[in-house]
């Protein structure tokens, strides 16, 4: 058994895990409390390469990722982390241009936190990430209201929540803990159309269900959009996918003998 299995072994005997990369000592601690008071057993670093080491070892639940670093900053610590594990990437972040969300979401992170950030907030946010990750490591059946683990879209897509893979034509394709959900919501709700409030709602399970979002938040769902149909090769003007419905929301495609 080599390191990165004896640290996930032992990850798997004393429950979930958190990985915390942030330069700033102070927020570096505060962090740990958080994600220390919700349960996790958490492992501190103040750079990214001692960061991505402890992610490929330990294969967390969660990791904190700070984008200001010196060495390597946040986005390519996240990248390189996106090469080898599946892990909840929460970029944190004093940086507050749209831009810098959309790179960080383009290089893998599931959820960014703008600096200052409070606590309580932050803590739901990384229990509503733990609810949707499969126990242990390993996938966790779920059934579709259909009674059927696979989700069957159009042109060959398969998403199958038992296995937590997607496949178009039987080719895997790799998407974030946050990409999946949103394609696995939208399939289950098909043909009917989802809003950017619903597909929030669905991200983030046991938080009060609201009938608006901050800008924000639409912003980050139009993002992983965009990155899903990268990655799906889909096209928002000739959708085979998802289809936009503009001011309503998304929908996915389902060929008629699915539908």
């Amino acid at each position: 058994m080599n390191d990165a299995q004896i640290g996930q072994a032992i990850s798997k005997e004393i429950g979930p895990t958190a990985v915390v990369i942030d330069d700033d000592a102070d927020v570096r601690d505060l962090l740990v409390q958080v994600l220390s008071s919700a349960g996790f057993s958490v492992r501190a670093f103040d750079n990214g390469y001692d960061g991505v080491d402890a992610v490929i070892a330990h294969n967390p639940d969660i990791t904190t990722l700070d984008v200001n670093m010196p060495g390597i900053d946040g986005f390519e610590t996240a990248r390189r982390i996106r090469e080898h594990s599946n892990t909840y990437i929460m970029l944190i972040t004093a940086l507050t241009e749209e831009a810098d969300a959309i790179l960080g979401f383009s290089v893998g992170a599931d959820d960014v936190v703008t600096k200052p950030f409070r606590a309580r907030e932050l803590r739901a946010r990384v229990l509503a990430a733990q609810r949707r990750r499969p126990r242990d490591g390993t996938p966790e059946p779920a059934e579709t209201p259909g009674g059927d683990r696979a989700l069957v879209g159009n042109g060959g897509l398969v998403v199958n929540r038992s296995t937590h893979s997607v496949t178009i034509d039987g080719r895997p394709v790799l998407l974030t803990r946050t990409e999946f959900e949103l394609l696995a919501t939208l399939l289950e709700a098909a043909p009917a159309v989802r809003s950017k409030v619903e597909l929030v709602s669905a991200l983030r399970p046991g938080q009060k269900p609201t009938s608006h979002t901050s800008e924000a938040d639409e912003r980050a769902i139009e993002t992983h959009m965009t990155n899903l149909r990268r990655k799906l090769g889909d096209s928002v003007a000739e959708p085979r996918y998802i289809e936009t419905l503009r001011a309503v929301g998304y929908r996915a495609l389902v060929s008629a003998s699915t539908s």
